[in-house]
C-alpha cells in the first residue's frame, strides 16, 4: 500500500492530474452514497424518486425524496479534508481538470475552481418550462408558497439541476470532461465506483 501510494505521489507532483471524483469523496463529510451497505437506494428505490419519467408521474413524490434526503444534508455538511487537498492540488498547478460525479457542490465549497459537474447540482433549482433558475436561499421561500415549487414567472414546477435516471448527461459538460482528460497526463480517481456510464469513462 505504501509503494502505491508513493507511486501516485510522485505521479501527482509531475502535474497534469485529472482528477475525477465520486460519492465516496464526500462521506466522511456526512453526505451518504448511494449504493453502499448503508446507501441511499437501500431506503428509496431510485426507480420510483429517481428517474424522469417518476419526476413527471409525480413530481411531489420526488420533492419528498429530496426534502427527507437532500435539503437538511445540504444545509449543515461542509467539505472535508479531501476537499480541501484537491484545491491544494489545484493551486499548486498540479491538477489540470476536477471532474466530478456528485451533485453537493463542496468542491466549490472547498474552493476549488471550474468543477465540471457531470450529473448537474442540487444547489441549483430550475423550470421545467422556462428559463428560470434559483439557489438554495429561494427554493426555500418558494416551498414556503407553494409544494412541489413552482416557477415565480409561469407556474410550472421546478427540480433541482440534476441529472435523473433516464436522462442524458449535459453533452457540453460530458465533452468538456472527455476533452479534459485527452489533454490529462494521468487521471486520480478518488471515492468512485466507476460503475456509472457514460460517466465512468472520463476517468479511462
Amino acid at each position: 500500500m505504501e509503494d502505491a501510494l508513493r507511486k501516485i505521489a510522485e505521479h501527482c507532483t509531475k502535474g497534469g492530474v485529472l482528477i475525477f471524483t465520486g460519492a465516496g469523496i464526500s462521506a466522511e463529510s456526512g453526505i451518504p452514497t448511494f449504493r453502499g451497505p448503508d446507501g441511499v437506494w437501500k431506503k428509496y428505490d431510485p426507480e420510483k424518486v429517481a428517474t424522469i419519467d417518476a419526476f413527471r408521474r409525480d413530481p411531489s413524490l420526488y420533492w419528498r425524496f429530496f426534502l427527507d434526503v437532500r435539503l437538511p444534508i445540504l444545509k449543515k455538511v461542509k467539505p472535508n479534508a479531501a476537499h480541501y487537498a484537491v484545491t491544494e492540488l489545484q493551486k499548486d498547478g498540479l491538477v489540470s481538470a476536477v471532474v466530478t460525479q456528485n451533485i453537493d457542490g463542496l468542491h466549490q465549497a472547498a474552493g476549488t475552481e471550474d468543477v465540471l459537474e457531470l450529473h448537474g447540482s442540487t444547489r441549483r433549482f430550475l423550470c421545467t418550462r422556462c428559463d428560470f433558475r434559483c439557489g438554495l436561499q429561494e427554493i426555500d421561500r418558494i416551498l414556503l408558497e407553494s409544494f412541489p415549487p413552482v416557477c415565480k414567472r409561469c407556474g410550472a414546477v421546478l427540480r433541482p439541476d440534476v441529472v435523473l435516471f433516464g436522462e442524458p448527461l449535459p453533452a457540453g459538460v460530458l465533452e468538456a470532461a472527455f476533452e479534459a482528460a485527452r489533454r490529462s497526463r494521468i487521471a486520480l480517481s478518488i471515492g468512485s465506483s466507476l460503475v456509472v456510464y457514460p460517466a465512468a469513462f472520463v476517468p479511462q
